[in-house]
């Protein structure tokens, strides 16, 4: 589980670096990277 945690969050830091202009798209992406992780870690409890 730690493993798919560490790749979501890589995944997640990349997009944000890659793809936000301005402070709200990040904050976007880092709300969509938190529910992808918070789902995944609800799918292996």
């Amino acid at each position: 589980m730690n493993k798919l945690l560490n790749i979501l969050a890589t995944l997640a830091a990349a997009l944000a670096l890659a793809g936000c202009n301005t402070v709200e798209g990040v904050g976007k992406d880092i709300s969509k990277a938190g529910d992808k992780i918070e789902d995944a870690a609800k799918k292996n409890k």
